[in-house]
C-alpha cells in the first residue's frame, strides 16, 4: 500500500468538492437562514450530501492507519496526526473560522473584527464550522494508536470479509449496513439532529452521528489493514464492475428519504410535532441511504480508474486546504451576494466558484512555503 490509489485519491477529492457544493447553497434551500432567493432542487443536494459525505470521510481516512501504525512507533504516528490534523485544526479554529464567521454577524452590530474575535475565543460561541471533522479524526486516531499497540489483529475479521468481498461486495454492504445503522439509530432517537456533545470551545460533534462516524473509520481502518488492492476496494472486483447495480440501489434508497421529507412539509399536520414512527423511519432510512452511496461513489470511481490528468488530478495535492479554507471565502461572498436580487442559482454558483478555486489558490502559495507540504 506504497503507492497511492489513483481511484481513492480521486474520490476524496471530489468529496472535497461536494463539500463546497454544499456549503454554497446551503442559504438558498428551504431552510435558509440569510436569503429569501431560494431553489427546492437546493434541498435535494443538502439531503443527499449530508447524508454520507462526512461518514465516506472518516471511511477513506481510516484505510491507511494500519499500514502506517506498522511503518511507525505509536509516538511517531501521533506526532504525524498532531501535525497533519492538530496544527491545522488549531490554526483553523483560530483564525479562519472566525473571519468566516464574522461575515454573519448582523450589519448593524457595529462591532469590529477584533473585539468579534475576543469575544469568540474568549466567551463564545466558538463555531468550528466544517473543521470539527479534523479535531473528530485526530481522536479516532489516537484511538486506532492504542488500539493497534493492545491488539494489532482485533480488525482482522473485518479485513478478511472484505477480502471475500471482492466476489460477492453484497455480504460485505450487509455487514456495513447492520453496524452502521445499530450505530446511527438508538443515538439519533435519544439525541435527536440538532444536538451537539461540546467538549469545549470549537471542540464539537453530532450526538446522533458520532458512532456512526466511529464505524465508518473503523470499517474503514478494516479494509485497509492489508491486500486493499484484492478486495472489496479493487478495481478488478465486483464493485468496480458492477458500479450501476450500486447506483439503482443509492436511487432506490434516496427516493425512500425524498418521500419521508415530502410527508414531514407537505402532509404532516405539524411539520414540528412528527410521529414516532417518522422518526424511527428517518432513522433507519439515514443510514441505508449513507451504505448505498458510500458503495456507488467509490463503485463509480474504481470503474473509472483511467490514466489521466484532470481536474481531480490536478486538484489533489490542494483538497485538504481547500477543504480547511473554502469556508471563509463562501460565507463572506453569500455576505457580499445578500441585498442584491440574483436568482438563487447564479448566486448559489458564485459561491461555489469563488470559495473552490480562492481557497486553491491560497492553498497552492501555502503549498510553497517550506515545511508547508508536510501539513498540507
Amino acid at each position: 500500500m506504497s503507492e497511492r490509489n489513483v481511484a481513492l485519491d480521486r474520490a476524496r477529492t471530489a468529496l472535497t468538492v461536494l463539500v463546497v457544493i454544499h456549503h454554497a447553497v446551503i442559504p438558498y434551500t428551504y431552510y435558509g437562514y440569510a436569503d429569501k432567493n431560494r431553489w427546492v432542487g437546493f434541498d435535494g443536494i443538502i439531503l443527499a450530501t449530508d447524508s454520507f459525505f462526512m461518514a465516506l470521510f472518516f471511511f477513506l481516512s481510516g484505510l491507511f492507519t494500519w499500514p502506517s501504525l506498522r511503518r511507525k512507533s505509536t509516538a511517531s504516528f501521533l506526532h504525524d496526526r498532531l501535525l497533519r490534523l492538530g496544527l491545522p485544526f488549531a490554526i483553523a479554529a483560530l483564525t479562519l473560522m472566525p473571519l468566516a464567521y464574522y461575515a454573519l454577524q448582523p450589519r448593524d452590530a457595529n462591532i469590529g473584527f477584533a473585539a468579534y474575535w475576543w469575544k469568540t475565543v474568549t466567551v463564545g460561541p466558538w463555531p468550528s464550522g466544517p473543521i470539527w471533522f479534523v479535531w473528530v479524526l485526530l481522536a479516532f486516531d489516537t484511538c486506532a494508536a492504542l488500539l493497534y499497540r493492545v491488539a494489532p489483529n482485533c480488525l482482522e475479521p473485518i479485513n478478511r470479509l472484505a477480502q471475500r468481498a471482492y466476489s460477492n461486495p453484497a455480504l460485505f454492504f450487509a455487514f456495513f449496513l447492520g453496524v452502521t445503522t445499530l450505530a446511527y439509530v438508538p443515538m439519533r432517537l435519544h439525541y435527536g439532529t440538532t444536538y451537539w456533545f461540546e467538549f469545549g470551545g470549537p471542540l464539537v460533534v453530532q450526538a446522533s452521528r458520532v458512532l456512526l462516524y466511529a464505524c465508518y473509520f473503523a470499517i474503514g481502518v478494516g479494509v485497509g489493514l492489508a491486500a486493499l488492492d484484492k478486495g472489496l476496494l479493487s478495481g478488478e472486483g465486483q464493485l468496480a464492475k458492477r458500479w450501476g447495480r450500486w447506483a439503482l440501489v443509492t436511487l432506490v434508497a434516496y427516493s425512500f428519504l425524498v418521500m419521508l421529507i415530502v410527508y414531514k412539509r407537505g402532509i404532516a399536520l405539524d411539520p414540528d410535532h412528527l410521529p414516532e414512527w417518522y422518526e424511527v423511519a428517518y432513522s433507519f432510512a439515514l443510514p441505508l441511504f449513507s451504505a448505498a452511496i458510500t458503495f456507488s461513489f467509490l463503485a463509480f470511481y474504481l470503474h473509472f480508474d483511467k490514466p489521466g490528468t484532470g481536474f481531480l488530478d490536478a486538484m489533489h495535492e490542494a483538497a485538504y486546504g481547500i477543504f480547511l479554507i473554502h469556508y471563509v471565502p463562501v460565507l463572506w461572498m453569500q455576505y457580499w451576494l445578500r441585498d442584491i436580487d440574483l436568482p438563487a442559482g447564479v448566486k448559489a454558483a458564485s459561491l461555489f466558484v469563488v470559495g473552490l478555486f480562492a481557497s486553491w489558490a491560497v492553498t497552492a502559495v501555502l503549498l510553497r512555503i517550506p515545511g508547508a507540504r508536510r501539513v498540507l
